[in-house]
């Protein structure tokens, strides 16, 4: 993107930069994966009175390869994608292979949750996560007892 260029050759034509923007096109390979080093997914967080509400974008993941686990205080999506090895015949080549495999991880931070509340259902290609909060106790307002031993008005 950037060239090194020598400070009495500075001066680029219309023509040069035509013939480098088009040697950068053609040199690109055009069947090279889509690289992209983030194993992850989409998800949507709501807070309710009484619970959160995730919702995770996992397409094409059946129940078996999506794993759910807390161990306090973190919540963790984990969902695997195996890729499978299967014999293709000459007319049959892969030239692009588009379709990622590999482990999909999400974690959040999340106290006061009742783990044992937790429940989830996939439909459609979504993750939904009703995590019921802990209820906190209600206050209590304590009342001040009168002393009566000595009073300022017997002295």
């Amino acid at each position: 993107m950037f060239d090194l260029v020598p400070f009495g050759k500075r001066r680029e034509d219309a023509f040069g930069q035509l013939a480098k923007s088009l040697n950068d096109v053609f040199n690109e390979d055009f069947f090279a994966p889509i690289k992209s080093g983030v194993m992850s997914f989409k998800t949507d967080i709501r807070e309710g009175d009484q619970s959160y509400l995730i919702e995770a974008e996992l397409p094409g993941f059946r129940k078996e390869e999506i794993d759910i686990d807390y161990a306090h205080p973190y919540l963790t999506i984990k969902a695997v994608r195996k890729e499978e090895n299967t014999e293709e015949g000459k007319d049959h080549q892969i030239v692009r292979r588009e379709r990622r495999y590999g482990e999909y991880v999400r974690r959040f931070y999340v106290q006061d949750i009742e783990e044992e509340g937790i429940r989830a259902s996939l439909k459609d290609g979504v993750l939904s996560l009703e995590v019921p909060k802990r209820q906190k106790p209600g206050s209590k307002r304590i009342e001040i007892q009168d002393s009566g031993s000595s009073s300022p008005e017997t002295q």
